[in-house]
């Protein structure tokens, strides 16, 4: 038997949504297989490897897998002064805007954006640092996700690694030393927030104001990108469940000379590594080569932009990541109530994306009996839930109120 034609299967499927291309290499798939009938999956696999929206239902705030913090942008079709400055005519600079904004909301001079926050180390070690030593406690060489690791990023900086201290206790008498050595040549000194994992016991480290009158320049990576310890943009003020965690405003008040933090974490916007603290610092991260490879666009730099005018306006409400991470727990029971599916449940909700670990924030949502996390990310939009002690579990902390409608629909197909 001849197998059907790859054209005319692919126009078969064609209600699956893909551009042809895509339907032809799927058709083209099955029946190499001797599966002509599979096409129509194959072109459902296909699609669900491309970029869409997904319902997070798994309470995990800042959930990386799922792209961090969920980020409400629009843009219409249209040319922006990302470079251009409108008061003269003449070129601009891309850190007029959002990073300008940023600087001002953090209380810094000056600040500058990359893509992400390791383009942000890296840059401030090339540029400040290459060549030279840099002091770090050894109790926060940190690997992050991925498998990056700070002494591996330092390596590439060109900046050499001068370990100080010990993993679980570290002083400023350690740093001084280090510093004071003329063979270690420290061009910069720099604390890493320990923000993926923590140390308790027998500890000791230093805190920022106890490392601003070494004689070198000191460089904090906050990285989870909290702005302000106030939260002046909430109008209940801080959540408890940020308590004793530092804030870009107040670490450039003790006295850091430059901040380093990401835009996709407690910040809530979109992927991206900022640079702030005094003018001095980010201007000669600007001006290294690499400043140029590690440059975002214009669409991020618009949407971080929109996040700091939020910033500055107080308008905490406007920002998806502290909406959700702000409803009450008997908020969020009505609403699981409302579902009509399940039971409702208690649960714990968690910042994630590498901030804030073993903190847990009060949440609630619905369990189903059995794993049923594998029909929900079939649906459409797919739903991304997590399974415990044999239960499927819909936490409503990551989920949208609009979105409740949806997933009570899909949990009553999938049963």
């Amino acid at each position: 038997m001849r197998p059907p034609s790859v054209d005319t299967l692919a126009r078969d499927i064609a209600d699956v949504g893909l551009p042809h291309p895509l339907l032809v290499e799927a058709a083209r798939t099955a029946i190499a297989a001797g599966d002509p009938d599979g096409a129509r999956a194959e072109a459902e696999r296909l699609a669900r490897t491309l970029l869409q929206p997904v319902i997070n239902a798994t309470g995990v705030l800042l959930h990386t897998n799922l792209g961090r913090a969920p980020v409400e942008h629009h843009q219409a079709a249209t040319y922006t002064n990302l470079e251009l400055d409108l008061g003269d005519g003449r070129r601009g600079s891309r850190s007029a805007h959002a990073a300008a904004l940023l600087a001002r909301a953090a209380g810094a001079e000056a600040a500058l954006v990359v893509n992400n926050g390791a383009a942000a180390v890296l840059l401030v070690l090339a540029a400040l640092a290459r060549d030279r030593g840099v002091a770090v406690s050894r109790g926060e060489l940190v690997e992050i996700g991925g498998g990056f690791r700070v002494p591996e990023v330092m390596a590439e900086s060109g900046a050499r690694l001068i370990e100080v201290g010990t993993t679980n206790r570290t002083r400023v008498a350690d740093y001084g030393r280090a510093v004071d050595d003329p063979r270690a040549d420290v061009a910069l000194v720099m604390k890493v927030h320990q923000s993926n994992y923590r140390i308790v016991g027998f500890t000791e480290a230093v805190a920022i104001g106890g490392l601003t009158d070494l004689g070198a320049p000191l460089a904090v990576d906050l990285g989870s990108g909290l702005l302000d310890a106030a939260c002046p943009w909430l109008d209940d003020g801080p959540p408890l469940w940020l308590a004793d965690e530092p804030a870009v405003r107040q670490t450039i008040e003790a006295g850091a000379d430059l901040v380093i933090f990401s835009g996709d974490k407690l910040l809530g916007g979109p992927q991206a590594g900022v640079i702030a603290g005094r003018a001095e610092f980010v201007e000669r991260c600007a001006r290294h080569p690499l400043a140029r490879a590690l440059r975002p666009g214009a669409l991020v730099l618009d949407a971080l932009q929109q996040v700091a005018l939020a910033y500055l306006e107080r308008r905490g409400s406007d920002l998806p990541f502290w909406r959700m991470a702000t409803r009450t727990r008997a908020e969020l029971r009505d609403r699981a109530a409302a579902l009509g599916v399940g039971t409702v449940v208690d649960t714990a909700a968690v910042p994630g994306g590498g901030t804030l670990p073993g903190t847990e924030i009060p949440s609630a949502g619905v369990a189903l009996p059995g794993d049923l996390t594998g029909p929900l990310r079939g649906h459409a939009p797919p739903i991304i839930a997590r399974v415990r002690d044999g239960q499927t579990v819909l936490d409503l902390r990551t989920m949208e109120p609009e979105d409740d409608a949806v997933v009570a629909a899909a949990v009553r197909t999938c049963r």
